[in-house]
């Protein structure tokens, strides 16, 4: 059972930068990947970003939806057992609730892998809210 648990939202105003987190409180070991997700009132929740969970930080992949490709960046430290999303130049329309998945099943990751698979496991969100 993998348990996860994000934190860092807050209010920013627009250019202005936050870093989400997530702990693994449980079940490290049979992570594959962890992922970024938000969903803003009224829309469909959107793919932020993914990152493979094992070896070192160098050889890690990652992945990015086109809206944030630039200004955010998915990065982890196995040893706090986290994952991280530096988000910067941040625009009103970034304003969601933000979540973080992980996923067990391993296998061959892209960028629309990262998008529509089947995560096991969520976070229970934090608010990002982004004035003008």
């Amino acid at each position: 059972q993998v348990q996860l648990v994000e934190s860092g939202g807050g209010l920013v105003q627009a250019g202005g930068s936050l870093r989400l987190s997530c702990v693994v409180s449980s079940g490290t070991a049979s992570i594959y990947a962890m992922s970024w997700f938000r969903q803003a009132p009224g829309k469909e929740r959107e793919f932020v970003a993914a990152i493979t969970w094992s070896g070192s930080m160098i050889t890690s992949e990652t992945y990015y939806g086109n809206s944030v490709k630039g200004r955010f960046a998915i990065s982890r430290d196995n040893g706090k057992n986290t994952g991280y999303l530096q988000m910067n130049s941040l625009k009103p329309e970034d304003t969601a609730v933000y979540y973080c998945a992980a996923d067990t099943s391993g296998g061959f990751w892209d960028t629309l892998r990262a998008t529509f698979a089947d995560y096991e496991y969520w976070g229970q969100g934090t608010q990002v809210t982004v004035s003008s």
